[in-house]
């Protein structure tokens, strides 16, 4: 039997359609259809929230209230980790404390050699936390409602040790905030659908929370020192479990934070994040390979099996992959507010 050039092209287009359809049905149907489950006996938590802020002045007068005025009746406390700053920081701090007790300055006045970004004033900060369940933003977030420390910490379970949340961008005017909101969006769908399906590999520190234990358990960030990020996606590629792993999506528990404004900026921003997922875990390498390399070749795929084969199959089978697509991209960014 003869196989033809244009029928091994369909079949490799079939192959990964396959392989897409699968994606959206084994992983990310579990983000679209996502219940959190109720739970039997409500409970509430002392939380400690960290910010780690280096000459950030502006988003701390910004951003800081939206943490310090949440509404949550259980012992809290708002440290952040003021990381050698030269700028207005430390003085802006100083007058939020004298309004708000429970905000706690932690004032680094020196480097920690060959610790590059922020692991260190991190570390220290969660070391200074009084208490067990630490929830981590950075200081060019707000928190989405008054809300955001009670629903991150309702998601702790007596298995818990980490708590993944959704980071958002604000919504502004033009191509660039589009599609750095659709490439923040389609993160966050496959990285809590993981977490979901007991796979998660990463989170983001706009929006994550976890136990000292687990922090101290895993010696920290010691073993990924050496790599200037990775303070969240690497900690959580290392410290997570099928078992210990929960998501929390509700909108109330949201970050919001502002987006890059130039083409040059989001690049730098995507280089920083593209140096740690190297450092992954092979099978989360695998499979972000495999998903990554099917949307490559697609279309090129579809377009041939279209000229040289049957264009009423290629349509076919693109249109059963869309209609999957739209289903589990609909209902996810419904879940997401996008």
């Amino acid at each position: 039997m003869v196989i033809h050039w244009w029928q091994v092209i369909f079949y490799c287009f079939c192959l990964v359609a396959f392989i897409q359809i699968f994606y959206y049905l084994f992983f990310f149907s579990r983000l679209a259809l996502y219940k959190s489950k109720i739970k039997n006996i409500t409970q509430t938590h002392p939380v400690s929230v960290i910010i780690c802020a280096r000459d950030e002045a502006a988003n701390l007068t910004k951003n800081l209230p939206g943490a310090l005025v949440q509404k949550y009746s259980t012992t809290h406390e708002i440290i952040v980790v003021n990381d050698n700053s030269f700028d207005e920081s430390k003085y802006i701090l100083e007058a939020f404390q004298r309004t708000f007790k429970q905000l706690q300055i932690v004032e680094l006045k020196q480097e920690a050699r060959f610790i590059p970004g922020k692991k260190f004033p991190l570390s220290v900060g969660i070391k200074t936390a009084k208490h067990e369940i630490v929830l981590l933003t950075d200081a060019d977030c707000v928190a989405a409602s008054e809300h955001w420390v009670a629903k991150m910490q309702e998601a702790y379970r007596e298995n818990t040790e980490i708590v993944l949340g959704y980071g958002a961008n604000n919504k502004k005017k033009g191509f660039l905030n589009k599609l750095i909101r659709w490439e923040t969006f389609h993160t966050a769908l496959q990285y809590l659908s993981y977490a979901v399906a007991g796979m998660a590999y990463m989170g983001v520190g706009r929006n994550l929370s976890y136990k000292k234990s687990v922090f101290f358990r895993h010696k920290g960030f010691s073993s990924h020192n050496h790599v200037a990020s990775g303070d969240d996606d690497l900690f959580i590629n290392m410290a997570a479990t099928k078992s210990n792993t929960q998501i929390m999506i509700d909108k109330d528990s949201f970050t919001l934070s502002e987006p890059p404004k130039t083409w040059n900026e989001w690049m730098k921003q995507k280089q920083r994040h593209y140096t740690t997922s190297r450092y992954y875990k092979a099978v989360h390498k695998f499979l972000l390979g495999l998903y990554a390399a099917s949307h490559w070749v697609f279309y090129p795929l579809f377009i041939a099996s279209m000229l040289f084969f049957s264009w009423k199959l290629a349509l076919l089978i693109f249109g059963v992959r869309l209609l999957i697509q739209f289903f589990i991209f609909y209902n996810t960014m419904s879940k997401l507010g996008e």
